[in-house]
């Protein structure tokens, strides 16, 4: 019996590959690489087959006592009806934006036709037209995260697909399971650890501490990638870019240097683990600089992945069959 499943293939499917092993990502044919910088929408085109649209967001009401941004995601998306993946899509980050103003009394911002997903995710959290650099450090994130294997909610999402239920339930049940901190991550810790620090010169100290006392280095290490996640990379390159023509290279520079001390630290404590910098350690540096709160990072990553879920459910349903998989019993048996 595997235990989580771990190794047993569930389901084929054209929308990515995630080899391990060699540190490789492909989404729809392409390396993640060469995605990067692709405009979000052409991105989910690839992988639905067909124009996302814009700005076709749906209002709905979110209760006020919902302190969560996730959980508002979650009961926002539960509220909207029929079928329409692109409703869904362009009404995730309306949802977010919303929740997040009226928590700090302010009024909700409409989308604008005129800009583009991630431009508009931006504006209607701020009321303010986004800087390019900004938009386009977002883009490579949304296009960095926006499907990845048979993750825990992409199968969430093809179990419920696979009953012959709608979009808006496979996509609810995959937020709830991104919920979880042992999948949607917590990339926040990640930089905690840099602001921690302070000062280069105070890394080193600061992590061997950290190793010593069993603690566990935040943005290191991944239970797929036995080498760097691509994903690290290709947000490394955009967090450079980004702090460079609009943003504090300070603080680019002192990431930098926290890694590369963690990496050297980790392969001296734990030899042969093969602990690499994974996608949480630039995801939180990259989104921190675009000047998202860190309880936005896991609903920013939410209104990603929404795409790939919808994705995955689509192809699900080309294949009509049931997952039912079995269960081995250990209770007690009957006299």
């Amino acid at each position: 019996m595997n235990s989580g499943l771990e190794g047993v293939v569930a389901a084929e499917t054209r929308l990515s590959m995630v080899d391990g092993e060699r540190g490789e990502l492909v989404i729809g044919g392409f390396r993640v690489e060469e995605l990067a910088s692709w405009h979000f929408e052409d991105v989910v085109q690839l992988l639905w087959g067909e124009d996302v649209g814009r700005a076709s967001a749906r209002l709905v009401g979110l209760k006020p006592d919902l302190r969560l941004p996730m959980d508002a995601l979650r009961a926002g998306v539960a509220q909207l009806e029929g079928d329409d993946a692109r409703a869904i899509l362009w009404t995730c980050p309306a949802i977010v934006a919303a929740h997040w103003r009226a928590r700090r009394g302010l009024e909700p911002v409409a989308p604008r036709e005129d800009l583009g997903f991630a431009a508009n995710y931006l504006w209607m959290l701020n009321g303010v037209e986004p800087h390019a650099e900004v938009v386009r450090g977002l883009e490579t994130y949304l296009n960095t995260v926006v499907d990845h294997g048979l993750n825990a909610s992409t199968f969430t999402a093809r179990v419920i697909a696979s009953t012959g239920s709608d979009l808006v339930s496979a996509v609810t049940g995959a937020i709830g399971a991104l919920k979880g901190p042992l999948h949607g991550g917590a990339p926040g810790p990640a930089l905690d650890t840099v602001f921690e620090i302070g000062d280069a010169a105070r890394a080193e100290e600061v992590l061997r501490r950290k190793i010593e006392s069993g603690e566990r280095l935040m943005g290191f290490g991944h239970r797929v990638y036995k080498v760097r996640d691509p994903r690290a990379d290709v947000l490394a390159a955009a967090a450079e870019r980004m702090f460079t023509r609009a943003g504090d290279m300070h603080l680019y520079e002192l990431a930098r240097a926290v890694e590369r001390t963690a990496l050297r630290l980790l392969e001296e404590y734990k030899p042969g683990r093969r602990l690499q910098t994974n996608v949480e350690f630039y995801t939180a540096l990259l989104l921190h600089g675009i000047g998202l709160d860190t309880d936005l990072f896991t609903p920013t990553f939410a209104i990603s992945r929404v795409a790939g879920w919808i994705a995955h459910c689509l192809e699900q349903r080309q294949v009509g069959r049931l997952i039912r998989p079995q269960s081995v019993y250990v209770g007690p048996r009957p006299a």
